[in-house]
């Protein structure tokens, strides 16, 4: 139910957004959904490769993050299964339909049969996604602790903020 309810909500605003956008704006958001993808899987990965140790000390003198980064850790596989699962998959799928529409605006007014516009755009698209997310997942996995530590601090900070309210 999540998974739809984001790919809805990440669908409707890109659809609202690129109705009236030009190429740069389209190629701008297309970029957004491509870094939110890499993004949120470099989350995923980087949440189930950490390990508690590093947080436990920082808990105990009451850190930043520290709490979160620990319920983070301990819930990784939820944790992951979001990231990786809803959010990234998500932006691969409304990320290769805005490709679609970049590519069949690209191509109004030209022969139906030049098919390289298309081919380029997904090509494009496909190359950046997957090195981007083979990169993000090396860095994830060797920087786990400062990621998830970083996301904690972000987690914490929200939380504090609606605990203000």
């Amino acid at each position: 139910m999540v998974s739809v309810s984001v790919t809805m909500v990440f669908t409707f605003a890109s659809s609202e957004l690129l109705n009236r956008a030009g190429y740069i704006l389209v190629c701008a958001i297309l970029a957004v959904f491509i870094i939110v993808g890499i993004i949120f899987d470099m989350i995923g990965i980087a949440v189930t490769a950490a390990t508690e140790a590093p947080f436990h000390s920082m808990a105990a003198h009451r850190g930043l993050g520290a709490a979160e980064s620990l319920r983070l850790i301990k819930n990784a596989d939820k944790v992951s299964s979001f990231c990786n699962d809803v959010v990234g998959d998500v932006s691969g799928i409304v990320s290769g339909g805005v490709a679609a529409l970049l590519a069949a605006r690209l191509t109004i007014g030209m022969s139906t049969e030049n098919i390289m516009i298309p081919l380029l755009v997904s090509g494009a698209v496909t190359g950046l996604t997957i090195g981007g997310k083979a990169i993000g997942k090396t860095l994830a996995i060797n920087n786990s602790t400062a990621i998830v530590h970083k996301v904690a601090i972000i987690l914490a900070k929200f939380k504090f903020k609606s605990h203000k309210k």
